[in-house]
């Protein structure tokens, strides 16, 4: 099967309502949130980049998870607030297939980032002495490279096994942007390959960052509960809260979405649940950094007084 043998030339999104009112609402909040998610992520990467004490592998490994964050939104949150609008809620063949593509791609790499953040946290606590030897430029570099490497071959696999499936049917897809699971109950061939490949991946991706994950924490609290000073504990934990209230977010509806069969697949419960993790999500990463960690609360005040004064000045 190949993409010039499907029947199907576009796909046509339901969308998450019918109702025009409710559809004018929703555009206005949606823009909104992508105009916040646009300024949040945008001011951690200047931010981090800046800043002089913010030249820390933990905040490359931040600056590069707000560019994810931003690709991410960006992939569906424009022509979510353009179908809000329009009758006709379509999109081209090719244009599923690439939004597909990158999304599955930031997704992955988010995962991965991820997990390079909670390693990087574990290094920093339980072996400080020996962080600056391991935690290197150069290996900052690397990590980064291989997430974003891991990414886009995970998603070349993923859309490629969803897109040799035929599409002679209905091409009303049950949802507001292209992803695997109403594109496989949409299909008219076998998908049972497909589950497997989904699972398979997932395992090595989502499942194996998540482990890992799990384990640098484990390591972590285990570290924390050894130190007897209260304001080290405090210190430490508002170092790591941060990240973890991301992974919970971001694994919680990763995982309720893809690691199941899709026979078990409701239209509103996931649609709900997918707008939390492709346009809220985006936008709450930035606020989370950036309203518990207080260096970056800092450097955004010596920021601001510093655009304050330069104006007031000349």
């Amino acid at each position: 099967m190949t993409i010039s043998d499907s029947l199907v030339t576009e796909f046509i999104f339901l969308g998450l309502t019918d109702v025009p009112e409710i559809q004018i609402l929703l555009f206005l909040l949606f823009l909104l949130i992508y105009i916040i998610t646009l300024l949040g992520n945008i001011g951690i990467i200047m931010i981090t980049r800046i800043t002089p004490h913010l030249q820390t592998p933990m905040y490359f490994f931040l600056s590069n998870l707000s560019f994810i964050d931003l690709c991410y939104s960006s992939t569906i949150t424009p022509k979510l607030l353009e179908n809000l609008l329009v009758e006709v809620k379509s999109i081209s063949f090719i244009g599923c297939i690439v939004q597909l593509y990158v999304f599955a791609s930031m997704a992955t790499i988010e995962s991965l980032l991820l997990s390079v953040m909670a390693y990087d946290r574990y290094v920093a606590i339980c072996n400080p002495l020996l962080y600056t030897v391991t935690i290197t430029k150069r290996i900052c570099i690397q990590l980064v490279c291989a997430a974003f490497l891991g990414g886009f071959l995970q998603s070349a696999i993923q859309t490629g096994f969803t897109f040799r499936l035929s599409y002679c049917g209905s091409n009303e897809i049950k949802h507001f942007y292209c992803d695997i699971p109403p594109l496989l109950k949409l299909s008219c061939s076998d998908t049972l390959i497909n589950e497997i490949v989904i699972f398979i991946c997932g395992s090595f991706t989502s499942l194996g960052c998540l482990l890992v994950i799990l384990m640098s924490y484990a390591y972590i609290i285990s570290s924390i509960l050894r130190i007897h000073s209260t304001e080290g504990r405090c210190k430490i934990f508002s170092t790591c809260g941060s990240h973890l209230l991301v992974v919970i977010l971001f694994y919680a509806t990763i995982l309720f979405t893809y690691f199941r069969p899709t026979s078990t697949y409701s239209l509103s419960r996931d649609r709900v649940v997918s707008v939390f993790y492709t346009v809220v999500i985006p936008m709450l990463n930035p606020l989370i950094y950036s309203l518990r960690n207080q260096e970056v609360k800092d450097s955004m005040r010596t920021v601001i007084k510093r655009k304050i004064c330069s104006h007031y000045c000349q």
